[in-house]
């Protein structure tokens, strides 16, 4: 960040001064062209009409010639139709001397020549003299004429001498400021680094409460939101480790102590014996359901390459669900509804979704309320098929909806062991609609019941 600010200030200014010394130079030397073209044309109009070209013998052009030569620091010559030099500033070519090249010929045929020379600094500029008879101009002559340019170079370096300190000056302020701003700005973010640093290390008690700008408070509360939500989650698997190493513990027990009293009695009766086994058998049935739910949830989150996917006619399959769990309905007087608005055949694995459908109807039918009510609905678009589960039993807290999937979670801990809850029916339920890549959602009013909506789509994508 600090070199995207050094880099973003520095080229314009480096591009900016390049664009305005330039610029100076082309409007200085195109300046000073058009001075020298001025006094040319001046000069012009007084040779033609003294017949200076000729006579080359006239005081006041010669001297007129040589003020102009000195106010330019050049050099003047001035050159005839016969391309004979009349005049040199410089006394170095006399009247039988000629002036041939290609800018002094072109000039005859009513050019104009510039040249700048920026190694030798000086210019250069021929330029024609004519002479006007009956609205028709004729070339009679040329002027030659040399001006030092090291007034514009001496202009120039001190322009850049100043940019330069100008630049190093203003870079300078750059560079802080973008040291500044750039801790400003990312001192926000190495807060959040620290913090999670922290609970990477296993505190998870701080939160996060960092001023700044919109942004990095928006990340501020998502990372807050993150952090109670794991600290949940851990309190929850903390639950969990306890609730599972009771719920294994307990049918342990029991058959221990079922066993040790038929052990101290040597003459026990037939009945007796036939009462604990019973007793026994129940406490084996509900340590193996126990490691069956763990084992399935295990199976279901190792992979999802062991989807067994067919057509599956999903109204079959629903009345089936409800047919096996109609005496469970029974026992507590509850009114099985089963609402289907349409055929829907789908591509699933129907063993898994038979587990997930049956978790959600049993928990509806376990959790309600006497003489209460479950209504199972399936629905279908040209995309998804929807399974929706209500009921009028106790409902969910608003504080528990969002833990509900989690492993091991139980909204009420006694009602649960009683119905022979595990608390893994959810997740399991979960997990295989995500594997099925469809999605669960859930409304409910405390008191009042809960629903249960399943979108899967039609067409299983692996």
């Amino acid at each position: 960040m600090l070199l995207v600010f050094i880099v973003v200030g520095l080229i314009p200014l480096y591009i900016f001064m390049y664009i305005l010394l330039d610029n100076y130079e082309e409007k200085a030397v195109s300046s000073k062209f058009s001075q020298m073209q001025d006094q040319i044309i001046m000069l012009s109009n007084q040779i033609v009409p003294t017949g200076y070209l000729t006579l080359a013998d006239v005081p006041e052009i010669d001297a007129e010639v040589n003020r102009i030569a000195e106010v330019f620091q050049g050099r003047i010559l001035i050159v005839n139709s016969n391309l004979n030099i009349v005049e040199d500033t410089y006394g170095l070519y006399d009247d039988n001397k000629y002036l041939i090249s290609k800018e002094v010929i072109q000039c005859f045929n009513g050019n104009i020549s510039k040249v700048y020379d920026k190694e030798n600094n000086y210019l250069i500029l021929t330029h024609p003299i004519t002479h006007t008879v009956d609205n028709q101009k004729t070339v009679v002559g040329a002027v030659v004429m040399n001006s030092s340019s090291k007034d514009i170079k001496s202009i120039l370096l001190s322009l850049e001498q100043r940019a330069v300190i100008f630049s190093l000056a203003l870079a300078i302020f750059i560079v802080l400021f973008a040291i500044i701003f750039s801790r400003k700005l990312t001192k926000p973010l190495t807060d959040i680094v620290s913090s999670i640093d922290r609970i990477s290390e296993g505190v998870m008690d701080e939160g996060v409460s960092i001023k700044g700008y919109y942004e990095i408070e928006k990340i501020s509360d998502s990372f807050n939101q993150m952090i109670n939500r794991l600290q949940k989650i851990e309190n929850s698997r903390q639950e969990f480790v306890s609730n599972v190493s009771h719920e294994l513990k307990t049918p342990i027990t029991s058959i221990k102590v079922l066993a040790d009293s038929l052990l101290m009695q040597e003459d026990a009766p037939v009945e007796l014996y036939r009462e604990f086994m019973v007793d026994i058998t129940e406490e084996i049935e509900r340590e193996s359901k126990i490691i069956d739910d763990l084992l399935a949830l295990v199976k279901l989150n190792k992979t999802a390459g062991d989807m067994n996917i067919s057509s599956v006619n999903i109204n079959e399959l629903l009345e089936q669900i409800l047919k096996r769990l109609q005496p469970l309905a029974k026992k507590q007087n509850i009114e099985m509804i089963y609402e289907s608005f349409r055929p829907v055949t789908a591509d699933v694995d129907e063993v898994k979704l038979s587990l997930a459908l049956t978790n959600l109807i049993e928990n509806a039918i376990k959790y309600n309320v006497p003489d209460g009510w479950v209504r199972v609905s399936l629905n279908a678009d040209h995309k998804y098929f929807y399974v929706k589960v209500s009921d009028s039993g106790i409902g969910i807290p608003e504080d528990a909806l969002d833990l509900i999937f989690e492993r091991f979670y139980r909204v009420d801990k006694a009602r649960s062991r009683e119905s022979g809850g595990t608390g893994l029916g959810l997740a399991i339920t979960k997990s295989v609609i995500q594997m099925h890549r469809g999605a669960i959602k859930v409304h409910s009013v405390e008191g009042e019941g809960t629903t249960f909506n399943v979108r899967i789509p039609l067409n299983y994508i692996a």
